[in-house]
């Protein structure tokens, strides 16, 4: 009896069929293709067909996972946020009832950490944040993220370990500052390394301690 024949191997730089490298979980390449070029591109500047080919799709596929190009851009945008929030709140979980000092060191580095190891996911949530094509359930997501800051600053505040100035000012304080922080290190004009994130934590505590 012969042996069946072994198909062989493409040469090298042969075409293989892009099904065939294509990730097994479709939604998650729609989902990493959409990231990469919302980032590039923006929103606006981004169409489903040019998502579709990035991902090594068909563009009616997208169709199967998401109803259009908003219910995507919601879907990721939650997605990544509530990657943040868990990145940032499980670090604080671990040091429960610590003065603000401990805490605000820990969030920063958490914070930080999350820019520096997913660049493009934060610079994803930086550019989208505010944008109106955000539906209600991911407009909630942001106000959750916030009233969590507010509820953890208030007791540290009735302790006069941070500033008596409203906390929502507070959080868009050390954000804002930590977004500036990851842009500039985005444009070439720092590193972002652990000499640089200590640095501007220092600072920031400056900014809110009491």
């Amino acid at each position: 009896m012969q042996t069946p024949a072994t198909p062989p191997e493409p040469p090298q730089g042969h075409p293989i069929d892009a099904r065939r490298e294509r990730p097994r979980d479709t939604r998650e390449a729609i989902l990493e293709a959409a990231l990469d070029l919302f980032v590039e591109g923006g929103y606006h500047g981004t169409s489903v067909p040019q998502i579709a080919e990035r991902a090594g799709i068909a563009a009616g596929t997208i169709y199967r996972h998401f109803e259009g190009k908003e219910a995507l851009v919601n879907t990721l945008y939650r997605e990544q946020k509530r990657a943040m929030m868990a990145a940032t709140l499980g670090g604080l979980a671990a040091t429960p009832g610590a003065p603000a000092r401990v805490l605000f060191r820990r969030l920063w580095q958490e914070l930080a950490g999350f820019a520096r190891d997913r660049p493009r996911a934060f610079a994803f949530l930086e550019l989208h944040h505010h944008a109106s094509y955000l539906d209600a359930a991911s407009q909630a997501l942001e106000d959750q993220l916030t009233e969590l800051g507010c509820a953890l600053i208030a007791p540290l505040q009735a302790k006069e370990e941070l500033k008596p100035v409203p906390a929502k000012l507070l959080v868009s304080l050390v954000l804002g500052a930590l977004t500036g922080m990851v842009r500039a290190a985005r444009e070439g004009h720092l590193t972002l390394d652990d000499a640089t994130i200590d640095a501007a934590e220092r600072c920031c505590w400056e900014l809110v301690r009491g």
